[in-house]
């Protein structure tokens, strides 16, 4: 069964049940019991085995703590918790009177949103937990749906973090570059230089940002994000009535003296904090020349989204106490409420959580990933076409596994053979266009944890999101295949740019323009 097309089986089967059942967890299951009973030979006692080792091994490997998923649940868990403090203290309902005071439209909301998500470029995990805090408030304001904000969030996260040299993605990428480039003999490129030279020619990363301005500016929308719209406007239903989603919970007292630095001080501390941890793990990791790429290659990333979480709680616990005692905020018989409420609001998430990491052990066990990426080394085909096809395949093998960076360990080293053997000098576009194509996979796969996190940010069902969301991954995949067909006909990195400039022209001429208005008697939005 292992790296032959049946491999492709639990990976589809759990996609096709997210999708046709709107039941993630039940999905997962039925893929995890697939995978662990394909992988056993179909013994029933030795699938549970598998089993049980695969869940073992999210939080524990060769006999230590998986620290990396340890620390981003913990995490998850302490930005849970901050929420809650920070909406009893009424620090996101202050800086959304605030912000509604500046963000006169819609439009302006969205383009906060996604201006955010472009600036918080470190990594894509700490870009969804905290830009939908601060979002939230806003967009809930303007009544734009939580599809709508997650949307958002997460196609500028993800496409803005590959194309920072600056941030954890791009220190792995370099990494990872730089050791196929060596063992192919390839000497006068760089992991960086690469990376650099690759920003370019990233279409998807481009397409995906363009296309949410795009959608901001014209408020248009797609596809079943037109329902989510609708009622958001017309009845002022953010979310999805009919399903439970994550967030802190409502039951929460809040108080009336709330201010925005009750808000921002915590979200602050936090990502200073985890800065700092940052850049003092990468400079006392890094044995060799200390610089920017490095200091981020080295870097303790979960542990330093721990420590900022850490800092974070503890500021926003100074905040309401003081708040509780000074100024009459809710009192301090509340603190075991909002812990438990914060906790609770991050369970359903952590479980999606912990399950996707769980089949992708198990998928890449069957070898899914190593199937089709021999199809491209077996494919015989134009040059030319290369980088389309290898966009295509990254979209599938990330969208099958739930895994970008699976994505990118399988096809870059392959991509390089590939290149190696045919046109060593359609090397770079080869990457650019795996790191692409895993890109948009990630955007369409609803066992990414890139996409649940970006749930769980703007507290919307996950299931409401990547069914939104896959229109327009779709539509930029479209504009993504174009332009690289482009650079593979004319090898120019400036023709794929204008014609992905000119696609995007396109896209905002066809979509047209939907104005909202506020109607302020009855308190709703009413489409002109």
């Amino acid at each position: 069964m292992e790296n032959t097309i049946w491999s492709l089986v639990p990976p589809l089967l759990a996609i096709l049940l997210v999708l046709m059942t709107k039941r993630v967890l039940l999905a997962l299951i039925i893929g995890i019991v697939t995978s662990a009973f394909m992988l056993a030979q179909f013994q029933i006692g030795e699938t549970f085995l598998i089993m049980g080792r695969a869940l073992k091994a999210v939080f524990i490997v060769d006999g230590a703590i998986n620290e990396w998923n340890v620390y981003i649940l913990l995490f998850i868990l302490m930005l849970g918790v901050l929420i809650a403090f920070v909406s009893m203290m009424g620090g996101a309902q202050a800086f959304g009177n605030w912000m509604i005071k500046r963000v006169k439209t819609r439009v302006g909301a969205q383009l906060m949103t996604a201006t955010f998500g472009l600036l918080i470029f470190l990594d894509d995990y700490f870009n969804n937990l905290t830009v939908g805090q601060v979002a939230r408030p806003v967009t809930d304001k303007h009544h734009i749906s939580r599809a709508k904000l997650a949307y958002i969030m997460d196609s500028t996260a993800s496409p803005v973090c590959v194309i920072a040299p600056i941030s954890s993605w791009g220190a792995y990428l370099m990494g990872v570059m730089g050791s196929v480039l060596a063992a192919e003999g390839i000497t006068h490129i760089t992991g960086f230089s690469a990376f650099m030279k690759l920003i370019p020619m990233n279409y998807y990363a481009f397409a995906a940002i363009g296309l949410v301005f795009i959608i901001a500016i014209r408020n248009a929308d797609i596809g079943a994000m037109k329902q989510h719209e609708r009622k958001a406007v017309e009845e002022g239903e953010v979310s999805n009535p009919e399903r439970n989603h994550v967030g802190a919970a409502t039951i929460l007292p809040m108080s009336e003296r709330g201010a925005v630095v009750d808000l921002f001080l915590p979200l602050a501390v936090l990502f200073v904090t985890t800065i700092v941890y940052i850049i003092y793990s990468g400079i006392t990791q890094t044995s060799g020349e200390v610089n920017v790429i490095t200091v981020f290659g080295n870097a303790n990333v979960p542990l330093a989204l721990v420590l900022g979480g850490i800092a974070g709680l503890i500021v926003t616990f100074f905040l309401f106490v003081i708040q509780s005692r000074k100024t009459g905020g809710v009192g301090l018989d509340r603190f075991p409420l909002g812990v438990l409420e914060g906790t609770k609001s991050m369970t359903h998430s952590l479980t999606i959580l912990i399950l996707a990491w769980t089949i992708v052990g198990l998928i890449s066990d069957l070898g899914t990933g190593v199937y089709l990426a021999s199809l491209v080394e077996q494919s015989n085909v134009a040059t030319y076409l290369l980088p389309v096809i290898l966009f295509v395949i990254g979209a599938f093998i990330a969208f099958s596994t739930g895994t970008s960076w699976g994505s990118f360990a399988i096809l870059v080293p392959i991509a390089g053979q590939i290149a190696v053997a045919t046109d060593v000098s359609m090397i770079l576009p080869m990457f650019a266009a795996v790191l692409a194509g895993a890109i948009c996979g990630d955007h369409c796969s609803p066992i990414s944890d890139t996409t649940i996190l970006a749930s769980t940010g703007a507290n919307c069902h996950h299931v409401d999101h990547v069914i939104t969301q896959l229109p327009y991954a779709l539509i930029a995949a479209i504009i993504t295949v174009v332009s690289f067909l482009v650079l593979g006909l004319t090898n120019s990195v400036v023709l794929g740019l204008i014609s992905l400039l000119l696609s995007l022209v396109v896209v905002y001429v066809a979509l047209g323009n939907s104005n909202y208005r506020m109607n302020a008697s009855k308190e709703k939005v009413i489409a002109k």
